[in-house]
């Protein structure tokens, strides 16, 4: 036997005193992995802990390894480390696979039917034939174990499944009540100060904050991992009161969006890289008809269809620049769910007080991980300026303005003849290849590029966390940022990260750096995508840690490759 499991083989009611913990659970897909895991979840949520999960699977339908890690901390989380400290096993292969996460000190729950060897194993059978429960509920027989197993009071447990589960919750507790009352606890999880929180993934963060900022219309044809904001959003399409739509395609994703955002109606939709490259006509056509538009394109494993199911952050230069023809467009990319929510709603803002594309570029690591959130941090934003007019004079949809942002009218306004062309036109929208008018339109398009710039120095661009006065800073994106904040706050070093990307924060960014004088940047590309674009503004570093192989850094792993890259 493994001394991983010969430790726990007897319980020994000594227990340790956590203030961070990490539960794997792992079996086959179809086994209800990613429920167990929101429970597990809820049940650290409720004993003070900030929560953090990674979901790991194959792209199969059906079968395959599948695994979640449920990370709490004290603190935000925002990451994984390497090892674990409990296991709950719905297969052998778990405890196969996952034996690299495993210490002396973990803890094994297991389905003692299918498990040998897996520590803490509970009868599942036996306990749904003996309270005549259907094979669905199995796992709470594992969650009512593990809860033993960690010292959580029956009544929190009592709670969360009366709160979270909306049918049957007699029947489960019942079940869980089984194997909580077969063990006594081994690791009991210290019990926190933090009131329970909102428990998000980022794609959920996504669609509410499109929703906050005025969302109208909600387009996407399904591509993992961004597939769930368009889930999401169609489930609550009545409650929010938006329409959700899925075409056939790409191209006509986005061709119905600009058709939502022609006629008035704030339009967003979501794809992947491969999804997105079906969509950059449509997306020059946004930049000449000056149609706003949101697009959300999360991350995965590339090129073509690579690894769809784990996650890269390589499409940065993708996005930044997709499309032909030249027109001003917004990149922003959140760091966790919280900023998603703040970010989503501020994107589709800037796309109509701009009348531009606005991209919000995730990643698999942040549309899928779940994260700790608290609606009261969330500010509400003023609604985009939008003129009809002066009513006076015929309207002219590209009418030149000082900051080239024309006013904006829609069909069925009075007086208005609305006309929208991604042909070269004029000021009235009318066809035209004459020089002084291409001219004319393509400087006042490009002059919406400086007034982005101005609007966007009031946003916080550039996040600096850390040690402020370390001379040594990590350079890093998206959803690297709980990764980078923990490995500097055990290293003692500053992070600098830039959530806009277009237009790029420079001077926000310059400012932040002051006082570096050893600059990593820290990505989950082959190419340094980051580094290569704030190099182009003169913003050069020194070293580059890059992890390509679909999963993120852990906090140890980064903290081994920052030491080896001298600090």
């Amino acid at each position: 036997m493994p001394n991983y499991l010969a430790a726990l083989a007897v319980s020994d009611h000594v227990g340790i005193q956590m203030n961070e913990v990490s539960v794997l659970i792992g079996g086959k897909a179809g086994e209800g992995i990613n429920s167990a895991s929101a429970m597990i979840a809820q049940l650290l949520n409720h004993l003070g802990y900030r929560i953090y999960i990674y979901f790991d699977y194959p792209s199969l339908i059906r079968g395959g390894h599948n695994f979640a890690i449920i990370r709490g901390r004290e603190q935000h989380a925002g990451a994984c480390r390497n090892r674990v400290d409990f296991v709950l096993a719905l297969d052998q292969e778990t405890i196969v696979r996952q034996k690299e996460k495993f210490t002396d000190k973990t803890a094994f729950i297991s389905n003692k039917d299918v498990v040998k060897n897996g520590g803490q194993g509970i009868p599942v059978k036996a306990i749904l034939a003996e309270e005549n429960a259907p094979g669905i509920m199995g796992n709470s027989a594992l969650i009512g174990g593990f809860a033993r197993v960690a010292g959580i009071d029956w009544q929190v447990v009592d709670a969360v499944f009366r709160r979270h589960i909306p049918k049957g919750a007699d029947l489960n507790l019942a079940v869980a009540k089984k194997a909580f009352d077969m063990f006594e606890p081994v690791h009991p999880i210290k019990k926190g100060e933090n009131l329970p929180q909102s428990l998000v993934s980022g794609n959920e963060a996504i669609g509410l904050g499109l929703v906050r900022g005025g969302l109208d219309a909600y387009v996407s044809y399904p591509m993992t991992p961004s597939s769930s904001i368009l889930h999401f959003l169609a489930e609550q399409k009545e409650r929010f009161g938006i329409m959700v739509v899925h075409p056939e395609n790409e191209i006509a994703v986005i061709l119905m969006a600009l058709g939502f955002a022609y006629a008035g109606k704030k339009s967003a939709i979501g794809t992947s890289g491969g999804g997105f490259c079906l969509m950059t006509e449509g997306l020059s056509l946004a930049g000449m008809a000056e149609i706003p538009v949101v697009i959300v394109v999360s991350q995965r494993t590339g090129p073509s269809t690579g690894l769809p199911t784990y996650t890269g952050q390589s499409d940065l230069q993708f996005v930044l620049h997709a499309g032909h023809g030249e027109f001003p467009r917004l990149i922003v990319a959140p760091g966790d769910a919280e900023e998603a929510l703040h970010w989503s709603e501020r994107a589709m803002d800037i796309a109509w007080k701009c009348q531009i594309p606005a991209f919000i570029l995730a990643d698999k690591t942040l549309s899928e991980g779940t994260y700790s959130l608290d609606p009261g941090a969330l500010q509400n934003l003023s609604g985009p300026i939008v003129s009809l007019g002066d009513g006076k004079t015929p309207y002219h949809r590209y009418g030149n303005t000082e900051s080239g942002i024309s006013p904006m009218a829609f069909p069925g306004t009075k007086d208005a003849v609305v006309k929208v062309n991604g042909y070269m036109h004029d000021e009235a929208g009318i066809t035209a290849e004459d020089a002084g008018i291409t001219d004319q339109i393509t400087n006042k398009r490009l002059k919406k590029w400086e007034t982005l710039i101005y609007l966007m120095q009031g946003y916080d661009g550039v996040i600096q966390s850390g040690t402020p006065a370390a001379s040594t800073a990590l350079l890093c994106w998206g959803s690297t940022k709980g990764i980078c904040e923990e490995a500097a706050a055990e290293l003692g070093l500053r992070v600098v990260r830039p959530i806009v990307l277009a237009p790029f924060p420079v001077d926000q960014i310059q400012k932040a750096l002051r006082g570096v004088k050893r600059l990593i940047a820290v990505e989950e590309n082959a190419t340094a995508q980051l580094a290569a674009l704030a190099e182009r503004h003169g913003i050069i570093t020194d070293e580059k840690i890059l992890r390509y192989d679909g999963r993120p850094f852990t906090v140890e792993e980064l903290v081994s490759r920052v030491k080896e890259a001298g600090i």
